[in-house]
């Protein structure tokens, strides 16, 4: 005997469209649990990531900008250093690129990383203060220290979030 019944074809039908179904259900969920609702977080990262870029046009070390030192265009004599100009780049990368992508995606990994790389690149930051310091000619500036403590709200914000998982 045959166990499919000839006069019930509907019945395989159903079988397949709850089978399909499940695994879409189930497919929808893992998509679900990839990505993090950063709440009312999200505006106070667009608003820190926004006095980031404002703070480029500051003064970082001596009188050249932020913007100046990413770029390397800081006058030779202040003796920029590498510090200050590896913070910039990675501040910019870190802060701005990848805080972005991570808002716009929702995507934990993405989070994550902006949450660990902002903890290193905030100690960076405090690093080419220090760097700058101790330097006799131009010490840092308003511009590199307001990017220091945007780096550090950052990686706050988003360790909160990362760590806000369920």
């Amino acid at each position: 005997m045959s166990e499919r019944d000839p006069r019930h074809p509907e019945e395989e039908e159903n079988v397949s469209e709850t089978a399909g179904a499940g695994a879409e259900l189930a497919r929808t969920e893992r998509e679900l649990l990839r990505r993090f609702d950063p709440g009312s977080r999200a505006l106070v990262i667009a608003g820190v990531m926004l006095v980031l870029v404002l703070s480029s046009v500051l003064p970082w070390v001596g009188g050249a900008a932020g913007w100046q030192v990413l770029v390397g265009q800081a006058d030779p004599a202040l003796h920029v250093g590498l510090l200050p100009r590896l913070f910039s780049i990675n501040s910019t990368i870190v802060g701005i690129a990848v805080g972005a992508l991570a808002l716009v995606t929702r995507r934990w990994a993405i989070a994550w990383i902006a949450a660990l790389a902002g903890v290193v690149v905030s100690f960076e930051g405090v690093i080419a203060i220090w760097s700058r310091q101790t330097v006799p000619n131009a010490g840092p500036g308003i511009g590199l220290v307001l990017a220091v403590v945007c780096m550090f709200v950052l990686a706050i914000q988003w360790l909160r979030i990362v760590w806000s998982r369920d």
